[in-house]
């Protein structure tokens, strides 16, 4: 079978990936002091290395130290030391698979006491009920912002081909301030970035050109994309078709689809428009449609945990199958399927009706998990979810006074 999963891809760029499992971004929120890597950092890679993921994506690294999703993001600029993201590199090359760094702009999505606005393409707010606070408020960009931006993302590109990375992810998918361009419920915008869908997807577009304008032609250049936001009148499956086809024309080495955003948590097998998502593949019928018209190889992501379900989501024309969860309880799960133990990987079940608190216990435990790894220890299934948000909150208020401590002293 042409496309087993554990047979190798070849990238459009020429380079190849062992098999066709790749860990998914998930947020690890350990920054160290100054927003860099630490060895803890390297270690969780190493083991997701040796457990035999063949394409590991980092969580987010942020390319603007003043705009943050959460406060233990990781910062790459265009003068910071390399030296810890250089042993991070090296960790997730361990085994002979590439490891890619997802960059990121969060743009309204940023937590309001980190101390900073949300910028955004319009001042369009969070919508999360009694939570909606919790965000910054929205400042819309201006021409010279998005021409910062669109560099910054460019530098970031090119530093981490420096230390040693083999691509990197371009995130504009999950409400983060690409995918709020791509949006016309957050993109109000009256000039040449919002509109018609040609002028919503120009930040993503010029995004793309400016990475791929500063690195050589073996480093792996992907996007992440939703499928859809899954919100009434928001980006949906016909523009994401229409957004892939647009980036047929860029050389890109592969597009991962997802979907859904904080107010539409659909990673979480939660929508706010109603829709109903499937336990296991989330968004495979989206990407299975859109692999027919994409250049570049497909990656969906979204609850996978069984190998029979991975199989399936190859035999649909996918090039890739994104996993997180799973891995993040297992690590070494691959490695399990490839020597015929077809075990399932865990699924955290975390019934709470409050959307936004369900999202966030879930980040939270996911999170631990990921600590418990990079410190050395095995997962702990077992570890009580609201243990886990009380201890994620703790460590964000520590996080976060340290954070504003080193952008203060960085404005100055």
């Amino acid at each position: 079978m042409a496309n087993h999963l554990f047979s190798s891809l070849i990238l459009p760029n020429g380079t190849s990936l062992p098999n066709r499992i790749s860990k998914a971004a998930m947020s690890e929120n350990m920054a160290s002091k100054g927003q860099l890597p630490n060895k803890r950092m390297a270690h969780l890679y190493k083991t997701f290395a040796e457990g035999g993921t063949g394409l590991l994506i980092t969580g987010n690294v942020m390319i603007d130290p003043f705009a943050l999703g959460e406060p233990g993001n990781i910062v790459l600029q265009k003068n910071t030391d390399l030296a810890p993201f250089k042993r991070w590199a090296q960790a997730g090359r361990t085994k002979g698979g590439q490891i890619w760094m997802q960059i990121n702009h969060p743009g309204r999505q940023v937590m309001a006491d980190l101390g900073q606005p949300g910028w955004a393409p319009s001042e369009v707010a969070m919508n999360l009920g009694k939570h909606t606070k919790l965000f910054a408020k929205p400042r819309a960009l201006d021409e010279n912002n998005i021409k910062v931006i669109i560099q910054q993302f460019a530098d970031t590109a090119k530093q981490a081909e420096a230390a040693g990375f083999n691509g990197v992810q371009i995130h504009a998918a999950h409400g983060y301030l690409i995918s709020q361009f791509l949006s016309p419920l957050t993109n109000l915008r009256q000039d040449q970035w919002g509109g018609s869908l040609q002028n919503r997807a120009r930040l993503l577009i010029e995004v793309v050109k400016a990475v791929k304008s500063v690195v050589g032609r073996r480093f792996c250049v992907s996007v992440k994309l939703n499928s859809a936001d899954f919100q009434r009148g928001g980006f949906d499956a016909k523009d994401a078709l229409e957004v892939v086809k647009m980036l047929n024309e860029y050389a890109i080495d592969l597009v991962e689809l997802s979907g859904g955003n904080y107010e539409s948590p659909a990673l979480a097998g939660e929508t706010s428009d109603d829709s109903t998502l499937a336990r296991e593949a989330y968004f495979l019928t989206f990407a299975s449609e859109i692999a027919k018209v994409a250049h570049m190889p497909i990656m969906t992501t979204g609850g996978i945990r069984r190998q029979v379900i991975a199989e399936e989501v190859l035999s649909q024309g996918v090039a890739m199958v994104g996993i997180a969860t799973a891995l993040a309880m297992d690590p070494s799960l691959p490695k399990a399927w490839q020597s015929g133990n077809f075990k399932d990987g865990l699924r955290p079940e975390l019934d709470f009706k409050d959307k936004a608190i369900k999202g966030l216990i879930g980040l939270a435990y996911m999170e631990r998990q990921l600590q418990r790894i990079g410190i050395g220890k095995k997962p702990n299934p077992h570890i009580h979810p609201i243990f886990s948000l009380i201890r994620h909150l703790i460590r964000n208020k520590i996080l976060t006074n340290r954070y504003l401590s080193w952008s203060k002293l960085l404005a100055e």
